[in-house]
């Protein structure tokens, strides 16, 4: 996209990095890949997301999926049938990923795994000389984004994020349409990502099931007891291991929320507000989850507002009696009015306009395919969602959620109140409550919710503004030898 290369440049350019990209690979790797020559990938973590990783490289010509990797081996027979039919070939599998990266023959790594693993195995990938397709979000705190760009830099990697509305042209025109200025200036970026997220109940702890080696599942977490609420997919809504909903469906309206800023990198201010709420009556609306499933975020970027809108409350109706809907989507408020479903809408106007056309090309391909077609070009300038695109979009969805840690409890009217003063962050917030109360069934003022500070951000330097305890949520405490290094 030359929209999206030309701000990489620019981006670049600003930061005083000199880029070099090997197209012989690293002292790990060294093989060139010839345009009709075979890549062999292999695919870690292969339960839900990884079967689409599957799908996506074994049907195409000249790739491989030759090592399905996960713990947990219960999942291997099954995804082997999927390889056989989709590919041809009998992938080799194994628990552990370092197995696989020791195979010069190997040329990347397609990474679907928990977040808490996401950065450790793209790192390990570039320093054995592979390439990487990572799924969102890129990391699982602000430091391992950093360190994922530095590595993939360092060992001249291409290395690409799941967020795949980079490769959507409709977006893009949306994009393009704002920074054609016809609309006048952008006033606020709004993005939410509501969807059905409800009780996950509680599961007690026990032994981990044969077959899964529960060590390298938590990796670079500390340690914790298993239960059934971590293994397959409940993982995203604790700390050690995900990052809630912002975290997960988030980060793709994330970054097309940030995407649609002019030249925004990392906010210069953020401020969270929410809690956890679920059907769960007996206890007190709350279940075994950690992170929050209503939650209103809002960051600075000069004179421009992001205003991020998590509901999980919706889908069905609850004890309540009232459904609301589940919402996935972008709004861009502009000085003459407002651009949604493609389209805008003109201040005092009841009909949609047309989007201006902008000129904007992009390179062919979805996500996957943009991904193999830059391993062959080494143009990692060509990419849909670089590394450095993606340690940006995740890591806001990781300073909102620092804090919502650092928050104290409050009542909702305080929370309201301690809000930025916008007509926009006062609806969400509404819509926050009335979700709450409508789908629940309960009176808000027998309730507390979380409010954030408003921590200043210093993105240069990307730390926290006379904050060392906002700070240390930058990073976590790793587990050896499950360690992100400070040094790649």
């Amino acid at each position: 996209m030359r929209v999206h290369r030309r701000s990489f440049l620019k981006t670049s350019a600003a930061a005083g990095v000199v880029f070099t990209f090997a197209i012989s690979g690293t002292r790990s790797s060294g093989r060139i890949i010839g345009a009709n020559e075979t890549i062999n990938i292999g695919v870690a973590g292969i339960h839900g997301r990884g079967g689409a990783h599957i799908d996506a490289f074994a049907s195409m010509p000249n790739v491989r999926v030759t090592y399905l990797i996960d713990p947990d081996s219960r999942l291997f027979a099954s995804r082997i049938k999927q390889v056989e039919k989709r590919g041809g070939n009998t992938p080799k599998c194994v628990q552990d990923i370092r197995e696989a990266l020791d195979d010069k023959n190997l040329d990347a790594i397609s990474i679907a795994t928990c977040n808490h693993w996401h950065s450790l195995m793209t790192i390990w990938a570039c320093q054995a000389g592979k390439d990487v397709y990572v799924e969102k979000p890129c990391s699982h705190n602000v430091f391992e984004g950093r360190k994922c760009v530095e590595a993939a830099r360092k060992y001249g990697r291409i290395v690409q994020h799941g967020t795949q509305s980079r490769s959507s042209a409709s977006w893009a025109q949306q994009v393009a349409a704002i920074a054609s200025g016809k609309y006048g200036k952008l006033l606020v970026s709004k993005g939410y990502a509501s969807k059905p997220r409800w009780s996950i109940g509680f599961k007690e702890d026990k032994d981990p099931p044969p077959g899964l080696d529960y060590n390298l599942w938590l990796g670079p977490a500390q340690w914790m007891p298993y239960n059934e609420n971590l293994v397959h997919y409940n993982w995203h809504w604790f700390w050690p291991t995900g990052n809630g909903e912002i975290g997960n469906q988030g980060v793709h309206q994330m970054d097309i929320a940030r995407w649609a800023i002019p030249g925004a990198t990392l906010p210069d201010w953020v401020i969270s507000a929410g809690g956890r709420y679920v059907d769960e009556p007996n206890h007190n609306w709350k279940d075994q989850g950690q992170t929050p499933n209503m939650q209103i975020t809002v960051m600075g970027f000069g004179d421009v507002l992001l205003l991020f809108e998590v509901r999980g409350l919706v889908g069905k109706a609850g004890p309540g009696g009232k459904k609301f809907d589940p919402i996935v989507t972008n709004e861009f408020y502009l000085e003459e009015g407002v651009i949604k479903d493609g389209k805008f809408y003109p201040k005092g106007k009841d009909q949609p306009e047309p989007l201006v056309k902008v000129d904007v090309k992009m390179g062919p391909g979805d996500q996957f395919e943009n991904f193999i077609a830059c391993m062959r070009s080494r143009k990692v300038e060509e990419l849909h969602a670089d590394i450095e695109v993606a340690h940006y979009s995740s890591a806001l969805c990781h300073l909102g959620n620092i804090s919502y840690r650092l928050g104290k409890e409050v009542s909702f009217a305080e929370a309201a109140a301690g809000l930025p003063n916008h007509e926009l962050v006062a609806a969400a917030w509404k819509m926050l409550e009335d979700n709450i109360a409508g789908a629940l069934g309960v009176d808000l003022t027998k309730l507390t919710c979380i409010l954030g500070p408003k921590l200043a951000f210093d993105r240069s330097k990307e730390r926290f503004v006379d904050n060392p305890e906002a700070d240390k949520l930058l990073t976590r405490d790793y587990r050896k030898p499950f360690v992100v290094p400070e040094n790649v």
